[in-house]
């Protein structure tokens, strides 16, 4: 079975693999191998300006009640006040307002809770329309819930973007809410449309507006090129961030999305970084001669947990992301890798072998009070803790490799996906749903997939090239 390089680095048997592979990548070194830096998001602001002229602002709900399964909702174009060309869309505001319905339709439907229609099969609401529904347009079409909304510029140059809730049954109003955005951000409006939808309905923490950073391979498969790159959650406004010159491997979102922590490897040793998504730079946190991997922040941002190994031991451990002297937090004999913190910071789940095979292990975040979770048949490799901090996440490998979560007791195993080499998940921000890449037996082709936490639902998310270590981020500000 060949072994994608993430656990050929972190399973005994293929540590030695790590030495001849670190030959084929003497290059500059990795500061720079930084492509153009992507362009500068703002946060999205929200408003209570500009609604339809009989309404009072975008605020406001009440409460509802009622079972999801295959909840229809009808998503028709969004209105345009008047049609005006904007930067986003040179068709005009008319043009804009059907790619907002149809984004948002694409997210409710990808969830799999929702059975969303989307504007290109349904008619087209009026301004004033948007808060004064037509109900009869809509009952007579099997709607259970809809979505409106309108899109206008402002005088500014951005683009005032609003979002309508209604339930049916009601004939009422159960969420509403506003965006100013920059026109090059108007799928961003979408994505928190969406996110008002499904957080409305479900009472779950919103997921939609975030983004996801990987690593892009190309190339061979004795010579992968392998690139830093991050794109939204749904795959659009995709961007390199290095060039390959340098093989980059297991980034991570920062806790206030600003940075990406990083491992590169370039002229024979490994270096961890952090690269600013806003400036396009880059700060070198440790290196070393020692093979290192699976660099993770902690949830204050203020430490980085990796796995290094020194004379045949592997360890985890702990450095300020400012850089500076490293403290070592495991020292059993074997190989422990793969740290990530609990939600409050008070412990950390890890990866060992020191059972003879590889295991899940507890240790609280000074490293003390070591334990193994893990005891049901089968391994168990790159634990992920779920945001809510309830679950965690895991490589199940019983045989084949596949995606399973746990209580953080190790107890209650479900695995949720049944491919050949399903490895490496990371939680969405709301802990509900896993993303993880796949690799297939007789191509070697890789690709993000993504699973909720019934092991339904499974879909893979377009990449432009092959596409490893997906790590998802949280909620854009």
């Amino acid at each position: 079975m060949r072994f994608r390089l993430q656990l050929r680095l972190e399973t005994l048997a293929m540590k030695l693999l790590i030495l001849p592979l670190l030959a084929l990548f003497a290059a500059p070194l990795a500061a720079q191998d930084l492509g153009a830096p992507p362009p500068t998001t703002a946060p999205v602001e929200t408003t209570d300006e500009g609604g339809p002229p009989e309404e009072g602002g975008l605020t406001g709900s009440v409460s509802f009640e009622g079972n999801l399964d295959n909840l229809g909702i009808a998503i028709p174009a969004f209105a345009a006040q008047r049609d005006v060309a904007t930067p986003a869309n040179a068709s005009g505001t008319a043009a804009l307002g059907v790619e907002l319905a149809r984004v948002i339709t694409a997210d409710l439907k990808n969830n799999g809770l929702f059975k969303p229609s989307g504007p290109d099969a349904l008619p087209r609401p009026t301004y004033p329309q948007i808060t004064d529904p037509v109900w009869a347009t809509w009952s007579n079409r099997g709607a259970e819930m809809l979505v409106q909304g309108y899109v206008r510029p402002r005088a500014d140059g951005r683009l005032i973007v609003g979002c309508y809730l209604y339930d049916m049954a009601l004939k009422d109003e159960l969420a509403r809410s506003g965006w100013v955005v920059a026109p090059a951000d108007w799928r961003r409006a979408a994505h928190k449309c969406a996110d008002l939808v499904y957080s409305r309905l479900t009472g779950e923490s919103p997921f939609f507006d975030s983004r996801i950073a990987y690593i892009a391979e190309t190339g061979p498969k004795d010579n992968r090129t392998k690139r830093l790159a991050i794109m939204d959650s749904d795959g659009a406004n995709h961007r390199f961030i290095t060039t390959g010159r340098a093989t980059a491997l297991t980034p991570r979102y920062s806790p206030d999305y600003r940075e990406l922590l990083y491992l590169s490897y370039v002229d024979g040793q490994p270096r961890i970084y952090i690269y600013d998504i806003g400036t396009g730079q880059q700060h070198l946190v440790t290196q070393s001669k020692n093979p290192t991997f699976a660099p993770r922040w902690s949830p204050d941002g203020k430490w980085v947990l990796y796995s290094m190994a020194v004379n045949g031991n592997t360890d985890i451990y702990r450095v300020s992301r400012n850089g500076g002297q490293s403290e070592r937090l495991t020292d059993a004999p074997g190989i422990d890798v793969g740290g990530s913190y609990s939600p409050d910071g008070s412990r950390i789940v890890f990866e060992s072998d020191r059972s003879g095979e590889q295991q899940v292990y507890l240790m609280n975040a000074d490293g003390s009070n070591q334990r193994r979770i893990t005891f049901f048949g089968g391994r168990a490799a790159t634990p992920e803790w779920s945001p809510r901090g309830d679950q965690i996440a895991f490589t199940y490998i019983p045989g084949d490799f596949n995606i399973a979560v746990m209580s953080p007791n190790g107890k209650n195993l479900r695995k949720l996906t049944n491919g050949w080499q399903d490895e490496a998940p990371t939680w969405a921000p709301n802990g509900r749903i896993i993303q993880f890449f796949r690799t297939e037996r007789n191509t070697g082709h890789t690709a993000i997939y993504q699973v909720d936490l019934t092991g339904e639902n499974l879909r893979e998310l377009p990449t432009p090239v092959d596409a490893s270590d997906p790590a998802w981020g949280p909620i854009l500000p």
